[in-house]
């Protein structure tokens, strides 16, 4: 199944469901309003949709930002297990995490406005994202696995000197309007990262990174399990499961995102994340 936040012609937004050619409306403005709601299930989406026939044809609908309200983004550093490599750091023993506010989030196909202050060094980092379905505390991994609501794409996109500046990252990771993910939430119960979901990224037609989930280090299952040890995750929360290697900041030498430059992620069964770099 698949779930979008769709742009209607007035403005404003709508949770809406795919049946076949069409994208149907449901009583919710966004994916977060709707997996807020206490009735929330994937079943239950069945009963909410508007009826067939009535919605917008998936090829004239915008798509936008999913889920604009989480309540949680937390992201997960050094993953995979190449990406490890060409930092030049050992396979971890448990998770390298930071956090990002809800500020940070754009939608699959906006502009990634840069300002001035941090367009030295502009990185991209193609990324699964998992998105939490139900309450999550102190679970073990089958309990997290449950809570999935399903899966969709991210790009971390990173300002590598604000992010060096210090030993943590958090400063080169939360400028506003710099995270697109979507273009849609695929739930749980269609694609399963385990059987390995191939990721890339594309700066200007050419493919800068590649890799499957099957790599990972700490499985989605495995990561909203260790967070709910310290923290709650509810319904809504996003966190990003780290970056295959191929990142600019790994090359020799660097290489970084310019103005106008278009970055694609894409990921078979997901779709792709399309944004256009404006420097302002």
């Amino acid at each position: 199944m698949e779930l979008a936040t769709i742009r209607t012609p007035d403005g404003s937004t709508a949770a809406a469901v795919r049946r076949g050619d069409e994208w149907m409306g449901l009583a919710a403005a966004n994916l977060s309003e709707l997996l807020a709601r206490p009735d929330w299930s994937w079943e239950a989406v069945t009963a909410l949709a508007a009826p067939v026939g009535s919605g917008i044809p998936v090829d004239e609908a915008e798509l936008g930002l999913p889920l604009p309200t989480p309540g949680k983004v937390v992201c997960c550093g050094l993953n995979y297990a190449d990406h490890i490599l060409e930092m030049g750091r050992d396979l971890p023993e448990y998770p390298t995490l930071f956090a990002k506010f809800a500020d940070t989030l754009t939608g699959p196909k906006d502009d990634v406005a840069v300002p001035a202050q941090a367009q030295a060094a502009v990185d991209w980092e193609a990324e699964l994202a998992v998105v939490v379905g139900s309450e999550l505390r102190r679970a073990d991994e089958e309990e997290a696995r449950a809570a999935i609501a399903g899966y969709m794409l991210a790009n971390d996109i990173s300002m590598r000197d604000w992010q060096k500046r210090t030993l943590q990252w958090f400063q080169g990771k939360a400028f506003d309007g710099t995270t697109p993910i979507g273009p849609v939430l695929v739930t749980a119960d269609s694609i399963d990262p385990d059987d390995g979901i191939e990721i890339t990224c594309e700066v200007n037609g050419v493919r800068r990174q590649h890799g499957s989930t099957k790599t990972l280090v700490f499985s989605p299952a495995k990561l909203l399990a260790y967070i709910s040890q310290f923290t709650a995750l509810r319904a809504g929360d996003v966190v990003l499961t780290g970056t295959p290697g191929g990142v600019g900041m790994g090359m020799q030498p660097p290489q970084y995102l310019s103005d106008g430059d278009m970055v694609v992620v894409k990921a078979e069964g997901l779709g792709q994340l399309e944004n256009t770099i404006r420097f302002n």
